[in-house]
């Protein structure tokens, strides 16, 4: 027979105790709600929380909605990134920042040298005015931009002093202001050098009555020479925060490709085709910063016109083999020429277009992995929804939970910057990295607030039928209520004798009112020992001792002994209370057996139940029922006796068969541990002797 099939039987031999045949029969065909199945229904109205904080805690199911969480956020990233919307670059761009910043300063290659036309340039006037000795540079050099001769004559120096290629970076559009004769000599140079020289053009915007207008800069017709070499110097600016970020082809494709204006190479490419200089493929458009302002080697544009700087530069071989560029690094107003880079604020712009070349020259362009937008898209939400999937895996706790999304997020961040610093690959990285990191705390937020609610109505359930140390611990190790777990422990069974005649036969109102105080009394019992109430089954209780927590197998035997012989005195005295109000006393029959049961959490997402299931459920059932067939009060079987024997005293009444189970159990009727116990035992047995014999004439007990 089964554990509910023996609790059904239980209840229906109590049922045939009340009132004549005919009606017993009446009760069964109608299956009325009499006896301890009412008094169930009772209790549980009874045993509901009064207290306006102990209302019902909402179900929150943390699983779906993390999931939900983290999908929402893969697609809402995964549409911005297909969209190329102007703030996911613009962030995606602020975190290439962030890793250039971390990376730190690059040495810049020394073949790249900068003949900056800086302060101390513009005021070589000034400084030499009295120095007869160079006279021959005031001359060239009176005031900026100078003699078209002075550009000219550096270009000799470097080219002769064993320079690839000259790049001048300034826009010479207008003729010289010192006369044809000026523009002559820069033109003869130019002619020498004339694919090794690179002049600058540009196009700038100027806003006319008719609208903005977009006019190409060139080099005035003075210096036309055959096969001149032209190279576009324009950058596009980022429009969210005005830095530039990639090379000046980006310009040629994006603004003058669609416009069908006349097309450039960058100022860069020019240069190293000049130079004569080979250099791998772009795999990209974005360019490699070294550092901040003066990372590049520059040398006084006035050092080059000068004999004595002349010597000491050639000795040195200073020029040999490299790319010389020529123009302003001057922080005056008048003359400067400065840009935003993210690395800094105020970049001349010949070492922009340094660092553009050196970018190509040593293969350094920083490309995407996925250059295609919808590939990014579909990249990032796999990324995201995938990370956010195996966070929300029902076994891992929020705070690991929200360890493990932020382990993931600086490892991401992580990843990218060495693929971004050292492989010159882009991954996205920013909205990865803020998905990943507010979809693990928003999973964390869900899964602890989900969980404190259920700790709480946990504790709210359990502090009703355990002990609050046992709670305690159950909270601190919530693994001790995993379902299907397999223990030994002590279960104990409790039924009122008798109880369906004297349902029968009071009235309701005081059977309710004694009922509630047998069921405090049993209760208080049976926590202070250190059991756990599993269930009211009408008028019978059910506990067991090892379980959710076991404190040793003797242990938690000696304990389900304790809590029996505490509730032979507790209802013993609670039985002298009944008769000093005139109440009916009440006498109970106790059945203990160990052994193994399957325990867990057991029930439906909407109702639950911390319970175990077995063999031994079943005997404590039976054992509990013989009591009456041995007039006695407390039996326990040899499982029990073989863990306490040396603590306990006992009557051995020999081996029985149980009903529905094959094979027979030692049981002992249980005196107590003290000679009180004994005393109390032998009373005990008289009375509820007395009461089994006359149950007609339980009034007589009262007085």
């Amino acid at each position: 027979m089964s554990q509910t099939e023996d609790y059904a039987a239980r209840s229906g031999g109590k049922q045939a105790l009340a009132g004549s045949p005919e009606e017993t029969q009446k009760h069964s065909k109608n299956n009325l709600r009499t006896g301890s199945e009412q008094l169930a229904g009772w209790w549980q109205r009874w045993k509901q929380p009064r207290s306006p904080f102990s209302k019902p805690l909402p179900l929150i199911p943390k699983t779906p909605l993390s999931y939900g969480i983290v999908v929402t956020l893969g697609l809402l990233a995964a549409v911005a990134t297909g969209m190329e919307m102007s703030w996911v670059k613009f962030v995606e761009q602020q975190t290439h920042t962030l890793f250039f910043r971390w990376r730190g300063v690059v040495p810049a290659p020394e073949k790249i040298v900068i003949l900056a036309i800086d302060d101390q340039t513009l005021s070589v006037a000034q400084t030499y005015a009295d120095d007869p000795a160079k006279r021959e540079l005031l001359r060239l050099l009176p005031t900026f931009p100078g003699r078209r001769e002075a550009y000219a004559r550096a270009i000799d120096y470097v080219m002769g002093a064993g320079a690839r290629g000259v790049v001048l970076d300034l826009l010479l559009d207008l003729p010289s202001g010192y006369g044809e004769t000026d523009d002559q000599k820069l033109s003869q140079t130019l002619q020498r050098y004339r694919r090794q020289v690179v002049l600058a053009t540009a196009y700038q915007d100027s806003q006319t009555p008719q609208g903005l207008m977009t006019d190409l800069i060139k080099p005035t017709p003075a210096l036309q020479v055959p096969d001149r070499q032209l190279g576009l110097a324009n950058f596009i600016p980022s429009a969210m925060d005005g830095r530039v970020y990639e090379l000046g082809t980006t310009y040629r494709e994006q603004v003058l490709r669609p416009l069908s204006r006349q097309d450039f190479p960058s100022l860069a490419e020019a240069s190293l085709a000049g130079a004569q200089v080979s250099y791998p493929p772009p795999r990209g458009k974005s360019i490699y910063f070294y550092g901040e302002a003066g990372t590049f080697q520059r040398i006084p544009f006035w050092q080059a016109l000068d004999p004595d700087w002349q010597k000491v530069y050639t000795r040195s071989g200073q020029f040999q083999d490299a790319i010389v560029l020529i123009g302003t690094t001057s922080s005056t107003a008048q003359f400067a020429d400065l840009v935003r880079t993210p690395l800094a604020e105020r970049l001349p712009g010949v070492e922009l277009q340094a660092t553009a070349m050196a970018t190509l020259w040593q293969g350094r362009t920083i490309g995407e992995v996925f250059p295609h937008p919808l590939g990014r898209a579909f990249f990032v939400f796999f990324l995201i929804a995938g990370s956010g999937i195996y966070l929300c895996r029902p076994r891992l706790r929020p705070l690991s939970q929200l360890s493990l999304g932020w382990v993931a997020t600086l490892g991401w961040m992580g990843l990218s910057y060495l693929s971004f610093t050292y492989g010159y690959w882009i991954l996205p990285v920013a909205l990865p990295v803020m998905a990943i990191g507010l979809g693990s705390l928003g999973i964390f937020a869900l899964g602890a607030t989900a969980d404190g609610l259920e700790r709480l109505r946990l504790r709210r359930t359990l502090e009703r039928y355990i002990a609050p140390s046992i709670v305690a611990e159950i909270l601190n190790r919530p693994e001790t209520m995993e379902t299907g777990q397999k223990l030994k422990a002590a279960v104990m069974f409790a039924d009122i004798r008798g109880f369906t005649h004297l349902s029968s036969q009071l009235a309701p109102e005081q059977l309710i009112q004694q009922l509630n105080r047998y069921f405090k009394a049993m209760v208080d019992v049976i926590i202070k020992a250190g059991g756990t109430v599993d269930k009211f089954i009408g008028d019978a209780v059910m506990a067991e001792f090892g379980f959710p927590i076991s404190r040793g197998e003797q242990q938690d035997a000696l304990r389900a002994i304790e809590a029996a012989l505490g509730m032979r005195r507790a209802l013993a005295a609670l039985r002298q209370e009944f008769r000093r109000e005139g109440l009916v006393p009440f006498f109970n029959g106790i059945g203990i057996c160990f052994g193994e049961v399957i325990a867990g959490d057991l029930g439906s997402l909407e109702r639950r139940e911390y319970g175990i299931l077995g063999d031994t459920v079943n005997v404590a059932s039976r054992v509990e029922a013989m009591t009456k067939q041995f007039w006695t009060d407390i039996l326990i079987t040899e499982s029990v006796y073989c863990l306490v024997r040396d603590q306990v005293e006992v009557v051995y009444l020999g081996e029985h068969e149980l009903r529905g189970r094959q094979g027979t159990v030692k049981l002992y009727s249980l005196i107590g541990q003290t000679p009180q116990d004994r005393l109390l035992y032998q009373q005990v047995l008289e009375e509820l002797r007395t009461y089994l014999d006359s149950p007609d004439k339980w009034e007589n007990l009262t007085r």
